[in-house]
């Protein structure tokens, strides 16, 4: 996946001090780049029966549309708190630096649903562990989890030990 992680920039210092941001700004841009990302993430799961693609506020929702356009299926939305105007499941976790919740319509899932949830990056695994919990809440299951970049020094793959987890760019 190096032509992948040659569109992915590092901003130093950002949001603060020590971290090392990956823009995926550079990499979204370029259609043949963006069309590559959204191919090698569902090239796993591709017999899986899947009946939606879950993603994440906000860039999950980039990876996360595509994917389920791409596989011909529904895309589900996980919200910050308040975003939402129907009922809602909601969770609340932990963040390296503070908390944060997500929300869910309750009827975006049900029983009979299997999941891919995608998002761009996962680094400590919070967020990605706290969709899993949700999704399952409303009785979906959870096929696998599926990341353009994975922090593998932050060890966020433990968190998600009983998925199915694939990341295509590793630093």
């Amino acid at each position: 996946m190096q032509r992948l992680e040659a569109h992915i920039r590092n901003i130093p210092d950002f949001p603060q001090p020590g971290i090392q941001f990956k823009d995926i700004t550079p990499l979204v841009k370029h259609p043949a780049m963006l069309r590559l990302a959204v191919h090698q993430l569902i090239h796993p799961f591709l017999g899986e029966h899947l009946t939606a693609v879950v993603g994440m506020e906000a860039r999950g929702f980039i990876f996360g549309s595509l994917t389920a356009w791409e596989l011909g299926i529904g895309f589900v939305p996980l919200r910050k708190p308040g975003k939402l105007p129907y009922d809602v499941q909601s969770i609340s976790y932990d963040l390296e630096y503070g908390s944060a919740g997500l929300e869910v319509h309750l009827d975006a899932l049900n029983k009979n649903d299997r999941v891919l949830l995608i998002d761009d990056l996962i680094a400590t695994g919070g967020t990605a562990a706290a969709s899993c919990e949700l999704i399952e809440k409303l009785g979906a299951e959870i096929a696998g989890c599926a990341f353009v970049v994975e922090l593998d020094f932050l060890k966020g793959r433990e968190k998600l030990s009983k998925y199915n987890v694939h990341s295509l760019v590793h630093y």
